[in-house]
């Protein structure tokens, strides 16, 4: 199983749509730009096929040391969370 990078991505941009690889660094960049800025500002982000971003609260909790087994205190966090939609499964279980 190989892992993609960023400039891979890049690469394969170039490749499908006859970009330059400096307008298809940009793209990807303002792309992840664009996801960041609208998770901080509270939206969700859908793309139909692919999926949807979206920042979701996690509340406090109190959780345990694995180590010691005393327990702690875990804060209220706003984690990014990412939902695949139907294509996007299809294509990774490889129908």
């Amino acid at each position: 199983m190989a892992k993609l990078t960023k400039n891979n991505v890049v690469d394969s941009i170039v490749e499908q749509t006859g970009l330059s690889k400096k307008d298809a660094n940009a793209a990807v960049d303002a792309f992840a730009a664009t996801i960041c800025e609208a998770l901080s500002n509270g939206d969700s982000v859908g793309l139909i096929g692919f999926g949807t971003f979206e920042a979701k609260h996690r509340p406090a909790r109190t959780g345990r040391n694995p180590q010691t087994g005393a327990p702690l205190d875990i804060p209220a966090k706003t984690v990014p969370v990412f939902k695949a939609g139907k294509k996007l499964r299809d294509a990774a279980a490889g129908n």
